[in-house]
């Protein structure tokens, strides 16, 4: 009986350890991708509907904004500050038809 109710308490504590770190969702395949923005689609620095991202490896991916579960801690128009000095991000996104949403957005490196 001691066995199992320490099993329950050290399962508990690693899930609430890793809840605080990080998205709740790991999201789509392919999911998190890394890159510079490249563009911002906005009306100002409150009202940001999405981006475009060149990753690492060349490719150009465009995201749609949801609703930012680290919102802030990563204010939707940092975008803005990270594409004027080319500063990387790391997106976490889930696919929702054939976009990309991304839910998590963190300085990268």
């Amino acid at each position: 009986m001691k066995s199992a109710a320490i099993a329950v308490i050290l399962l508990a504590a690693s899930l609430l350890a890793c809840g605080s770190s990080g998205p709740s969702d790991r999201g789509a395949p392919g999911s998190p991708v890394e890159g510079i923005v490249i563009r911002v689609e906005s009306s100002g620095l409150t009202d940001v509907q999405g981006f475009a991202l060149r990753t690492n490896d060349g490719q150009t991916l465009e995201f749609r904004l949801g609703p930012l579960e680290n919102g802030a801690q990563f204010p939707p128009g940092h975008l803005a500050e990270h594409q004027a000095n080319s500063a990387p991000v790391r997106v976490f996104f889930r696919l929702e038809g054939a976009d990309r949403v991304a839910f998590w957005i963190q300085d990268a490196g």
